[in-house]
This record gives C-alpha cells, sequence and structure tokens, in this order.
C-alpha cells in the first residue's frame, strides 16, 4: 500500500512539472502575443496602409510554408511576425514634418514596409 502512495505522489509531481512548463510556456506566447499587439498598435496610430499590414502579414506566414502544428510553431510565427514588425522603418522614423502630407506618408508606407 505504502509502494502505491509513493507511485501515485511520484506521477502527481511529474504531472505538476508538466503543468508548470505549460503554464511557463503560455506566459511566454502571452508575452509575444502582447509585443506584436502592441507594434500593430503603434503602426495603426503611424496610419500605415492596410496593403502594407496584409504585406508584413503574408510575408510571415510565407515563412512557414509547411505548418508544424503544434506548441513550438505558434510562437515561432509570433516571433516572426514581431520581427517583421519591428523592422518595419516607419517605426524608426521622425514624427511627421510640417510641411508633408498624410497623404505623402502613406505612399511612404507602403514604400518602407
Amino acid at each position: 500500500d505504502l509502494q502505491q502512495k509513493v507511485e501515485e505522489t511520484e506521477l502527481l509531481k511529474m504531472e505538476l512539472q508538466m503543468l508548470e512548463t505549460e503554464r511557463v510556456r503560455l506566459s511566454l506566447v502571452e508575452e509575444k502575443l502582447l509585443d506584436v499587439l502592441q507594434l500593430l498598435q503603434q503602426l495603426r496610430d503611424l496610419n500605415i496602409s492596410k496593403r502594407a499590414l496584409g504585406k508584413i502579414l503574408l510575408s510571415t506566414l510565407e515563412s512557414y510554408r509547411d505548418p508544424q502544428p503544434g506548441k513550438a510553431h505558434l510562437f515561432e510565427v509570433l516571433d516572426t511576425l514581431q520581427q517583421e514588425l519591428t523592422a518595419c522603418e516607419l517605426l524608426h522614423r521622425e514624427p511627421m514634418e510640417q510641411g508633408q502630407s498624410p497623404q505623402s506618408l502613406s505612399n511612404a508606407l507602403v514604400i518602407s514596409c
């Protein structure tokens, strides 16, 4: 009876460890997703065109043509999308100058991303 209790305890410890590992993984995915959403919000605030955003998203998805469904794949896609968004030159530009019109800015957005 004591041996059975020891085995059950070991199984519960392993299950607890797996749950903790999953919790950490989900926290990392959540942080990455928040980073991506913040970058998207910044680009939206800069009036980036839907076309430019679409190109960034399609570029990211093209990187993963042969999807490997699973937990690691999701994180890789989010990480790549974050890198693509971060690389967008628009986020690193100076604020719009007085003489620059919003139309000329939107044209620059399509070219810069």
